[in-house]
């Protein structure tokens, strides 16, 4: 049956389960996908777009501390975020700011065989360490992360907001045991199996669960080391969609409706803002608002108020011409 963890809630600890982005958390990610390309061929427009971006930076230091073909890896530079939606001015200063003595410990549980030569840094001079790691961390954040970035977050609310309804109105039954096969959900416990790790239990005794949709996930990583708070970190479906510029939208479809009216269409296989789709495909919130509201009047979308947002939705009729091929 492999590892599990299992998380185990207690009576408060679904009400105190909340959603997040995380832009460490994507930048750690990242560097996988560009260093292993061809284990992730979703990705393959952004890999082809960012590696000669990267050309002549020197990133000997994030990629040591995101270490390939390991079953454990350091956590500090890619802790879960203690806001909803961060910036990543704000998370790099929060790295600085890490105590040096959880550095260290953190690098020496990551490598209990020994601390390789070129992490050891961070042991004995962790200070000076992570001021460089956060300058490479910069370096490939601009490079790789920012131009996509706007469309990343889009993405990412959307999933948030199906997911937190789901949350609420049916659940963790609906919200959980949809976001990966390796996930399940008995009322009481969290199971995630297998994983690349030591089987644990955690109890949330009343902590609740952060859990942080990512583009660049690859599996299903759940977060138990102190003293960062308990985390699920998972891929949403529709990933490999991101990176289209919106030239792929189905022809017949667009001569019908409009290529932006059916780029859109395509876009809502998650509910989402104006803004989120504005930062999707680059166009002005205007224009998207424009283009929506003749896609509700002919009654292939729904909208309805979530907080401040009014939030699109395909009716049954918009699913059925989105997905006809």
């Amino acid at each position: 049956m492999g590892a599990q963890i299992r998380f185990r809630f207690g009576r408060d600890d679904l009400l105190r389960t909340r959603f997040a982005i995380a832009p460490l958390i994507e930048l750690s990610a990242a560097t996988y996908v560009l260093r292993l390309p061809s284990e992730f061929p979703e990705h393959h427009r952004f890999v082809a777009s960012t590696l000669p971006a990267l050309s002549g930076l020197d990133l000997d230091l994030l990629y040591a501390i995101n270490p390939l073909g390991r079953r454990m890896w350091p956590n500090f530079n890619a802790p879960p975020p203690v806001t909803p939606h961060p910036g990543i001015d704000e998370e790099l200063e929060r790295i600085a700011r890490t105590p040096a003595d959880v550095v260290a410990a953190d690098v020496r549980r990551a490598f209990p065989e020994g601390v390789p030569v070129d992490l050891r840094r961070f042991v004995d001079a962790p200070e000076a360490a992570i001021a460089d790691l956060i300058g490479q961390m910069r370096s490939f954040w601009d490079a790789a992360l920012a131009p996509w970035w706007p469309r990343m977050t889009g993405f990412l609310e959307s999933e948030i907001a199906l997911r937190a309804r789901r949350l609420v109105a049916a659940g963790g039954t609906s919200a959980f045991t949809a976001l990966s096969r390796t996930v399940s959900w008995d009322g009481e416990l969290l199971t995630v199996s297998p994983v690349a790790m030591d089987s644990r239990e955690v109890d949330l005794a009343g902590r609740g669960m952060m859990l942080i949709p990512s583009v660049f996930a690859f599996g299903v990583w759940p977060r138990v080391d102190a003293p960062w708070p308990p985390a699920l970190t998972y891929q949403p479906s529709g990933v490999g969609d991101l990176w289209d510029r919106g030239d792929g939208a189905d022809r017949a479809l667009g001569e019908l409706i409009g290529r932006r009216r059916a780029l859109l269409l395509e876009l809502l296989d998650h509910p989402a803002s104006t803004r989120a789709l504005a930062e999707r495909t680059g166009w002005s919130p205007g224009g998207v608002s424009t283009h929506l509201g003749v896609l509700r009047r002919t009654g292939l979308v729904a909208r309805r108020r979530n907080g401040r947002e009014v939030v699109y939705s395909r009716t049954d009729i918009g699913d059925a011409l989105a997905t006809r091929r």
